[in-house]
């Protein structure tokens, strides 16, 4: 497992240099503030599943953050109020069953082995929920990203909003809002990097379709 871990660490240096961390935190505070918010309350247990270095779970207001990740090194980037498991998002039994308002996930399902092992995290989440509680997936989408999906080293399993969205019902959720084009693929893409100018972007839901090549599903625990 170290050497895993060794591999995750250096792919993560060489992908984000520390000008481009900050500048992604910047982008999220954004994100969190001025979409996101509007799916999760101040009360929330938040649950960020493969955090990567905390972009979300550090500016997502809500009442207690919990992290996963299989990279040690991201308990150094989050925020001191964050509880971190060092662990695969294969394995969420560090959280109690029925205890989490909003489960999020970013760019995470595509890095798994195979399809079993996404529905099996899929249902892990499902577990972990409250009734009614919310899981978000952000995803790049294939459709629209084409083979520069495949420039990634680490990416496996090709989804699109819809493939995902079945998965997901067929997981018992209940799919309550889904934005087919709505983030350019990465952070290097055409998303414009000033905070005022991301402000204008996701006022501008036409942008979207062009720039747009990551989904973004909310799906619900539905009452048993």
């Amino acid at each position: 497992m170290a050497d895993g871990f060794a591999d995750i660490e250096k792919l993560y240096q060489v992908r984000f240099s520390p000008t481009e961390q900050a500048s992604r935190q910047r982008v999220w505070q954004v994100l969190c503030d001025d979409f996101f918010s509007r799916f999760i309350a101040e009360t929330d247990t938040v649950v960020d599943v493969a955090c990567g270095y905390g972009e979300f779970i550090n500016a997502v207001r809500c009442a207690r953050r919990i992290a996963l990740d299989l990279n040690p090194e991201s308990r150094r980037h989050l925020r001191s109020d964050v509880t971190f498991f060092n662990q695969s998002c294969e394995r969420l039994d560090a959280i109690a069953d029925g205890s989490a308002d909003v489960v999020f996930e970013s760019n995470m399902l595509e890095h798994l082995p195979d399809k079993t092992v996404v529905t099996g995290v899929v249902r892990e989440v499902y577990k972990k929920l409250k009734t009614g509680g919310r899981f978000i997936l952000l995803q790049p989408n294939i459709r629209y990203t084409g083979g520069a999906y495949w420039d990634f080293y680490d990416h496996f399993i090709p989804l699109t909003h819809l493939s995902c969205a079945e998965l997901l019902q067929n997981c018992r959720f209940r799919i309550e809002h889904m934005i087919p084009r709505f983030l350019p693929y990465t952070t290097k893409s055409a998303l414009p990097q000033h905070p005022l100018l991301v402000k204008l972007y996701l006022r501008l839901p036409l942008v979207w379709r062009v720039l747009g090549k990551q989904f973004l599903i909310v799906a619900v625990k539905p009452g048993e």
